[in-house]
Formats: C-alpha cells, structure tokens, sequence
C-alpha cells in the first residue's frame, strides 16, 4: 500500500548576506534552487527588509531578509533545512506551515516594498516642488516688472504735479501710493 503525501503551505524566511541581496536575480535563482530541489512549487517570493542583525553571523553584521512562499510535501522540508545548512550563500532559514494564509496576505507590501514606496513618494513630492518654483519664478519676474512701471509712473506723476522733493504733501502722497516710503 502506498503514502499518499498531501502538499502543504510553507512560509520561508530566508537569511542572506545583504552585500549579496544587492544582486536580486543571483539570490533569487539560489533559493529557487534550493527550493526546486525539494520539487516545491514556488507561489510567492520578495524581500522582506534589509537589517541589522543581532548578532554576528558568518562574521556579516547585516543581513537581507526574503519571504517565500511555497508549496512542498511535508517530508521534503527536511531536506530544504539541509540545504540551507549546506549552502554558503544563505545564513539561516525559518520553515513554518501556513495552511490558513489566504492568497491576499501573501500579496501584502512587506517593509522594504513600503520603504521603496515612501522613497518614491518624496521624490514625486519633490520633484512637484521643484517644478512649481521654476514657475513662480518665471511668473515672479512680470509682477517684479508691474510694480517697476507703477513706481515710473508714479515718479511721473509726482514731478507733474510740481511738489518738491522734501515737502510734506509728496511724503505723503509716495508714503500713500508705496507705503512707509518703500519704493
């Protein structure tokens, strides 16, 4: 008689050099590997985050987390923890069954996805910034001119109308039209 093995779902937490994360597609292709080997069928796979670690590990103080997830027959996952182990690439792993996971929080951002969107953000924001300043300072200029023509014609007017420089009625008159003698 034979054991059927039924196929569960396995959420991996893998532990590598984040030096070597840096390169997504060389990390990728070796987890896959490792995972292939153990014939697992591969639903889900992302970076975590990229953090310090507690302690030291194969003399690394940084490590780059990815998250799996995965389909693999129960006796095989034994196998995937032995490769873990034998490999130099990944520092450690984390199997745990996760038959009540729905597909909707596998697909959730983890906290790198949700870093990458706030840098992404600010630098939309900046960039929107940067480009209403370019046109208020190409707007700037034709008002800085509006008020250069009021103040000629203002001048004009005063020296029309024959009122000397230091009598009070041009004082107030200027201090009317420009405010406290700003011109």
């Amino acid at each position: 008689m034979e054991t059927v093995v039924k196929r569960k779902l396995y959420e991996g937490m893998f532990l590598v050099d984040s030096a070597q994360a840096a390169d997504w597609d060389a990390t990728k292709a070796v987890l896959e590997g490792v995972l292939k080997r153990a014939n697992a069928e591969i639903l889900e796979m992302k970076k975590w985050d990229d953090r310090r670690l507690a302690y030291e590990i194969n003399k690394k103080a940084r490590g780059a987390y990815i998250l799996c997830y995965f389909n693999a027959d129960c006796d095989k996952i034994h196998d995937v923890e032995k490769a873990v182990q034998l490999s130099e690439q990944i520092m450690r792993v984390l199997i745990l069954n996760t038959e009540q996971m729905s597909e909707d929080d596998m697909k959730r951002d983890t906290p790198a996805m949700k870093a990458e969107k706030e840098v992404a953000a600010a630098e939309e924001a900046r960039a929107a910034r940067t480009a209403e300043a370019a046109e208020g300072a190409e707007a700037a200029p034709a008002v800085e001119g509006d008020e250069a023509a009021a103040t000629v014609e203002a001048a004009e007017e005063f020296k029309e109308s024959g009122e000397t420089e230091g009598s009070d009625a041009g004082e107030a008159s200027m201090k009317k039209e420009f405010g406290n003698g700003k011109l």
